[in-house]
């Protein structure tokens, strides 16, 4: 491995960290901006006395202290939320990679950790989960999930993840009996239980077959999508389309204090299952949507 090659992915990879505390992908940026002139639309035809009027208004601050934000952000370098998230990376090695699993590794965490410092991140991450809670006061570790790929070098995606759309994460076994009506159902449910919790507007990635454990992972994959990119199979396409207007129906709203629009966008991964189930798992992120994608 050459150390000029390392050193120009641990730069890569360190900037995409970066750019991602701060700022959204375009097509999010569009959504949000789209969904504040909805509402904007919706306002002109209330009145104070109407009973919706209080709901829009308030979404429709809430928006704008949205845009607003990531204004700041984008121009000062600084987080656009306090959570810098659970940096979560998705690693696919191809045959023609220069480095190893473990070189990768080493690279991705020298390259996160300087991006933590140099970005201004809040250390949020306990080395134990139950019992001591220490903070690592370093952001590390990280979480990497590892693939392949037939051809090609490579690629490593990654994803700021806040914990207060985690910790609305769902999954439930279906019969493989269950209806689109009930998965769709389902996550209606769950959008509706969580409210304001996961920071709505919120980007749905839902994960439907292999596992229990495959499924929650095929979920968080939805995410690294683009917000409004179609599943390519025009069936499950179909399926995101509909779960997003049952979606938005649900009345929770930016914020959570209601209104028309509640969701940016819905992304759907499938996997091959077995028989004798049907695992559907929802992983949903706040309007902060934070990811960013480097090739080997």
């Amino acid at each position: 491995m050459h150390s000029n090659e390392r050193a120009a992915l641990v730069d890569a990879v360190k900037q995409a960290v970066k750019r991602a505390a701060v700022r959204l992908e375009p097509s999010l940026m569009e959504a949000l901006v789209q969904m504040k002139g909805e509402y904007e639309k919706s306002l002109k035809t209330t009145t104070e006395g109407d009973r919706d009027f209080g709901q829009i208004s308030s979404s429709l601050t809430m928006l704008s202290m949205i845009l607003e934000n990531l204004d700041i952000a984008g121009r000062t370098g600084r987080p656009m939320c306090q959570d810098t998230g659970m940096l979560i990376a998705f690693v696919s090695i191809g045959p023609d990679s220069p480095f190893t699993m473990h070189q990768l590794e080493q690279i991705i965490t020298e390259a996160s950790q300087k991006a933590f410092t140099e970005g201004s991140f809040r250390y949020s991450i306990v080395a134990d989960p139950l019992f001591d809670r220490v903070n690592t006061r370093s952001n590390l570790p990280i979480l990497i999930h590892w693939d392949t790929v037939s051809e090609g070098r490579g690629d490593i995606s990654v994803i700021l993840k806040g914990f207060g759309s985690e910790n609305c994460s769902a999954m439930r076994m279906f019969n493989p009996t269950a209806t689109e009506e009930e998965i769709v159902r389902f996550i209606c449910e769950e959008v509706k239980s969580s409210g304001g919790k996961p920071c709505p507007p919120v980007v749905l990635g839902i994960g439907i077959g292999a596992s229990a454990e495959g499924s929650a992972l095929l979920a968080k994959k939805a995410l690294l999508r683009d917000v409004g990119s179609p599943n390519p199979d025009g069936r499950y396409a179909a399926f995101e389309k509909r779960i997003l207007e049952a979606v938005q129906k649900t009345g929770v709203g930016p914020g959570g204090f209601g209104g028309p629009l509640t969701a940016l966008g819905v992304s759907v991964e499938y996997a091959p299952t077995h028989i004798a189930g049907l695992p559907v798992s929802l992983a949903i992120s706040c309007w902060a949507d934070r990811k960013g994608h480097v090739s080997l």
